[in-house]
């Protein structure tokens, strides 16, 4: 069986192609495993890549992020807005109530959850355990006891762009 760019396999025909029955394909399915994983071109990007006229350049993820948001883009336009937030690669990047951007580490120091910010408390949440934490990544209410990192915030003179560093 022949796969390639021009002629795509489906995921049943590629399960077949392993020898599974049609039994063990309606399992697949009946236990909500859509097979995600094998990728699709219609597959949701949470953000876009840095580059390329996505709004993002630099980097947004591990120990060197350093990046650039372009916030007249339309992914990152509500960031001009007090109160909005957005996830960028590692970083959570909120526009606060008090009209200042606060970058923070987007993981909870507790166990791992991705936080967000909450407008009417101008603080950063955890849903899984109800941490919070302030703007500077200070432990407001445990269960976590570890700061979030915090990243160093610069918005250009014309309020057009805002850079993210470590």
């Amino acid at each position: 069986m022949k796969a390639s760019k021009e002629e795509g396999m489906k995921r049943g025909e590629f399960l077949k192609s392993l020898g599974l029955s049609t039994s063990a394909l309606m399992a697949f399915y009946c236990l909500g495993t859509t097979m995600t994983a094998c990728g699709s071109s219609t597959d949701p990007q949470l953000e876009p890549e840095p580059g390329s006229g996505t709004g993002l350049s630099g980097t947004t993820t591990g120990n060197a992020v350093n990046f650039t948001v372009d916030l007249t883009h339309t992914s990152y336009s509500s960031l001009k807005t007090a109160g909005n937030y957005k996830i960028i690669g590692d970083v959570l990047v909120a526009f606060s109530n008090a009209s200042s951007y606060a970058a923070l580490s987007k993981i909870c120091t507790h166990q791992g959850a991705e936080v967000q910010y909450r407008k009417d408390q101008n603080d950063i949440y955890c849903p899984s355990h109800t941490s919070e934490f302030t703007l500077t990544g200070a432990v407001k209410k445990d269960p976590a006891t570890t700061p979030l990192k915090a990243y160093k915030t610069t918005l250009s003179a014309d309020g057009n762009t805002l850079t993210v560093t470590a």
